[in-house]
């Protein structure tokens, strides 16, 4: 599988003009191709090919009005291309149903000043990581890299990147293969809340680190400088940094403690099951704050993709399970419970926390899906996936009616 190891870039000042050319050029060529194509469609003409567009790049640098597109590797604009590209044969499957998942839509411009840029080299760039330990890219030179850990094998490509913040990141696209841990008997069942990250069906229960709440008062503070400045000074693109450093630093810190989490619970468990929620759906409650803070896509997707890496089995459980309202003991449903209800009592005696009884649910569900050959609820979901604006089901699926169920019938008065 591919895997992407990020490192943080150091450049000096020389190299840091080096880049931001690179990062204005690139924008131009896709904004040349883009535009190239609309015009021939506009026109009524054929579509511009991967070919000609190239041919194109290399009359507009021999021009004087595009001369100076050739103080930058020619592998960043033909990557700009191959971005262009890869667009529209998005475009392309979605509107004629090869792709899954929500539609696509047709390339739009960039723009030299956006708040994150990014730049890529191939192997025909033919950049290298030096016995020093900097990472040499063309017409850039050797950059200092801070190694947090040892690259696995060759990369295919590096991707640098400048964030909002003004950091410099180098992303390195490396194929890997599995590595397996040892095999251990325990299997997890984990319930994603608010109040508690995270509650498992052994009882433990990771509180949520309110990252962004923890924060209101520093980026509060920041913004209010902000909106002070005047439009287009320099004291005013300070604090834009600032603000971008203040909001990198929630990022950071969230990414950190989902990462230490995913691999501890993929670590000891065997298997781990966790709940399809509609993220998308939550976040546009009154709790949109709260749900964008927590971070579950994110941690769920660290879940997957290390379950796949390490031999470990993962799954989840549809998002119209009832885990809160079903008896972990008896199986028994409870007609309703109200979320302000944090604990309950099944009619079998059994006594049950809410968040503890989900969670073991989740487990009980996952187990009898894996062990029934079943696809993952979240497959089964992109499967059949309507063109909605969530991309998933918004309600139940229909059911045969019972026999006795009141409604009309043919022939009835």
């Amino acid at each position: 599988m591919q895997l992407r190891y990020r490192y943080r870039l150091y450049p000096d000042a020389a190299q840091c003009q080096a880049l931001a050319r690179a990062f204005g050029c690139a924008p131009v060529v896709f904004n040349d191709g883009l535009r190239a194509r609309q015009d021939a469609h506009r026109a009524g003409l054929a579509y511009v090919c991967d070919a000609e567009l190239s041919r194109r790049l290399s009359v507009a640098k021999a021009t004087p009005e595009r001369a100076w597109l050739g103080e930058v590797s020619s592998v960043v604009l033909q990557q700009a291309l191959a971005d262009l590209n890869a667009a529209y044969r998005n475009f392309f499957a979605s509107i004629t149903g090869k792709r899954q998942g929500p539609k696509v839509g047709l390339p739009r411009f960039r723009s030299r000043k956006d708040a994150r840029q990014a730049i890529r080299f191939t192997r025909n760039a033919r950049f290298a990581v030096t016995a020093g330990g900097r990472l040499r890219l063309p017409k850039i030179g050797e950059v200092v890299v801070r190694w947090s850990r040892p690259l696995p094998a060759e990369p295919s490509s590096v991707t640098v990147i400048k964030d909002a913040a003004g950091r410099y990141f180098a992303s390195f696209a490396v194929e890997t293969g599995d590595e397996p841990l040892p095999e251990t008997t325990s299997e997890v069942g984990v319930d994603l809340g608010l109040t508690h990250f995270a509650v498992l069906s052994d009882g433990r229960k990771i509180d949520n680190p309110r990252l962004l709440r923890r924060a209101a008062k520093r980026l509060r503070k920041a913004q209010k400088a902000l909106s002070r400045t005047v439009k287009g000074s320099a004291n005013r693109a300070k604090a834009v940094v600032k603000v971008a450093r203040a909001h990198a630093r929630v990022a950071d810190a969230r990414r950190d403690f989902a990462h230490k989490l995913s691999t501890q619970l993929i670590g000891d468990n065997q298997a781990v099951y966790v709940e399809d929620l509609s993220v998308k759906g939550l976040a546009r409650t009154r709790l949109a704050r709260s749900v964008h803070d927590v971070g579950w896509s994110q941690f769920v997707n660290m879940l997957e993709y290390k379950a796949k890496r390490y031999g470990r089995t993962f799954a989840k459980v549809g998002r119209w399970f009832p885990s809160s309202k079903r008896c972990s003991q008896c199986a028994a449903v409870a007609t309703a419970l109200p979320l302000n209800v944090r604990s309950w009592m099944c009619p079998c005696g059994a006594v049950h926390d809410r968040d503890v009884n989900a969670a073991r649910n989740i487990l009980i569900e996952g187990r009898r899906s894996v062990a029934a050959g079943r696809k993952p609820a979240a497959d089964r979901r992109r499967e059949a996936e309507t063109l909605n604006a969530c991309g998933g089901d918004v309600r139940p699926p229909l059911a045969v009616a019972d026999a006795d169920e009141a409604g009309s019938h043919r022939g009835a008065a």
